[in-house]
């Protein structure tokens, strides 16, 4: 899937922060990418970047129209889909993360033919897949999961993919999400592959490489999310992780959407991810933790890294806040 940038950034109208996560990993990792945002109304939550009409986005050569949210169902409400629809008139290509298929909607899919664009349903490009087979294959693969969804586990192996590059190190983000995928330029959306191939889709993604090549699958949802766990546990043994990083916020008081469920402690979270891990791999082992501590000040931060540290005895950080640095060095002295 090549989608042709550079992007505007559509927010649509969301009022949760965490909802515009998909667009403002986009502009993190590659800014250079990105023109403008498009909200729907002042209230939208911003990426402080600027503000361009449909119009405004093209003449300063704008692409693709990149729809930036995610939402629970992952269906367009009607109103964007007028946004949509004007933006393909302008001459833009529209590219989605939602569940709902652009191709599907016929103004769109008649707007897209008419003008000689193209319409991007990410979840929806997966070539065709085997059901995981669990075979042991070479490489070293680290995969990012967490107490619960949406708590930086595609960061934090963007993250990492970052820092063994600029350490010289064979190294490569396997997208899993459809942020990860707009950000990299492939991978697969494993929320959208029937259940059977989960597994098949991440060994799909990081095949056998190099001895000393290092896959940085991106996790996705949580095995204690009644809502995701199933994809969880296909990736725990698809992706045959040497390595897990352990990512959570600081704060969360309860599972994301389910107020009802709450959260599970550190111990029992690794000690879960490990049993399901070493169903393809023996010898997995927890590397460390990667934890978003924007809700409390520096000192309380430093604080909660150094008491899982001294818990599990391997490095905690906040990768915003004090980069991964320990990470990789403890990575690197394991494989050695």
């Amino acid at each position: 899937m090549q989608i042709p940038k550079p992007y505007l950034l559509f927010l649509g109208d969301v009022r949760d922060a965490l909802a515009v996560k998909m667009a403002r990993g986009i502009l993190t990792w590659r800014p250079e990418a990105c023109v403008g945002q498009l909200r729907l109304d002042d209230q939208t939550p911003s990426l402080g970047i600027d503000d361009l009409p449909l119009e405004a986005g093209r003449e300063r050569g704008a692409q693709t129209l990149v729809v930036g949210t995610a939402n629970a169902g992952g269906k367009l409400p009607e109103h964007w889909v007028d946004t949509l629809e004007q933006a393909i008139e302008l001459g833009y290509n529209v590219a989605s993360g939602m569940h709902q298929r652009l191709a599907a909607i016929p103004r769109l899919a008649d707007a897209a033919k008419r003008q000689g664009v193209k319409l991007f349903d990410i979840r929806h490009d997966a070539p065709a897949l085997e059901v995981g087979n669990g075979k042991r294959r070479s490489g070293r693969r680290v995969l990012s999961v967490g107490l619960d969804c949406a708590v930086g586990k595609m960061f934090s192996a963007l993250a990492l993919e970052a820092e063994l590059k600029s350490r010289g190190e064979k190294a490569d983000f396997r997208a899993t999400g459809q942020s990860g995928i707009l950000i990299q330029g492939e991978g697969i959306a494993v929320d959208a592959v029937v259940a059977d191939f989960i597994s098949g889709a991440a060994e799909y993604i990081s095949p056998a490489n190099d001895a000393d090549h290092w896959d940085l699958v991106e996790g996705q949802g949580s095995l204690f999310h009644p809502s995701y766990a199933g994809v969880s546990l296909g990736l725990l043994h698809g992706a045959q992780p040497d390595f897990l990083v352990m990512c959570h916020e600081l704060g969360r008081p309860h599972v994301r959407h389910l107020p009802h469920i709450q959260l599970p402690s550190y111990a029992a979270c690794v000690e879960r991810n490990l049993a399901n891990a070493r169903t393809t791999n023996p010898d997995v082992v927890l590397a460390g933790f990667s934890i978003n501590t924007s809700n409390v000040d520096e000192a309380q931060a430093r604080a909660h890294l150094a008491e899982i540290e001294a818990e599990f005895g391997v490095p905690a950080t906040d990768p915003v806040r004090f980069g991964v640095g320990p990470l990789i060095d403890h990575l690197i002295e394991r494989t050695r």
